[in-house]
């Protein structure tokens, strides 16, 4: 994985107070209780040792990965010594080939944009056993050409399949907007996704809840949760840049 500057436990904690801290204050400037947000701590590219000291110093359980391949070394190397209550997010994109192990390794995937990757996630929970997914649809309201997502046109027809759907639950939205030095210039993107989630959420798309936002990282999640967001994906804040 190279190398890293990774901090010490002293160190995590002091990063994660400090997160914690912004999230709790931007959440009380947009009138929200702080406890409708959830810190996802990116450890992609980051070595199972800097999770497990991230869990036990500064006492995070949701952690965030972009690749199946990697998550799946993680994982494995931490349930040599267990940490409890550990939940993994996948907030890369997932390519239909890693699907299944997908369904074995991960809580929540924020990353679902076609029919065909849901149809495909619903027959490997059937046929691994699993009762139940929870998924969100990455929306693309930009549409930059590197970056995936559903685009607004499509989210009807995808929201037809998740009706079908026995085991696949989609529980809301994410996006990955462009980036911008100024983050006034991205909070239109976290306000349309916000809308995107009253709109269907009124229609039923997430059950009996209002529907998660996935939205704001570590340059933007204090705007991101002033417009709405539940779960913000925080790397660099928490472990620092790479080497």
């Amino acid at each position: 994985m190279g190398s890293e500057s990774r901090p010490d436990g002293s160190d995590l904690r002091a990063r994660a107070a400090e997160v914690l801290a912004r999230i709790s204050a931007a959440a009380r400037r947009a009138g929200r209780d702080p406890s409708e947000v959830k810190l996802v701590a990116v450890s992609k590219t980051h070595a199972a040792a800097l999770v497990r000291a991230a869990a036990e110093a500064a006492g995070l359980r949701d952690f965030g990965e972009n690749r199946v391949q990697e998550a799946e070394g993680k994982i494995e190397e931490l349930k040599a010594v267990p940490v409890q209550g550990l939940r993994w997010h996948l907030i890369g994109h997932l390519q239909p080939n890693k699907a299944r192990k997908a369904v074995r390794l991960f809580d929540l995937i924020h990353t679902l944009d076609t029919a065909a990757l849901v149809e495909r996630l619903e027959r490997i929970c059937v046929e691994e056993g699993r009762g139940r997914l929870e998924v969100l649809v990455q929306v693309d309201l930009a549409g930059e050409a590197a970056k995936s997502g559903a685009t607004e046109s499509e989210l009807p027809s995808l929201f037809e399949v998740f009706e079908r759907c026995a085991r696949v639950r989609c529980r809301g939205l994410m996006i990955l907007p462009p980036y911008f030095e100024d983050v006034e210039k991205v909070r239109p993107f976290f306000r349309r996704l916000r809308g995107l989630r009253e709109e269907w959420g009124a229609r039923g798309a997430f059950g009996d809840a209002p529907g998660e936002l996935s939205m704001g990282m570590s340059h933007d999640y204090e705007a991101a949760i002033e417009e709405g967001a539940t779960l913000v994906r925080v790397g660099t804040a928490l472990f620092g840049e790479r080497a």
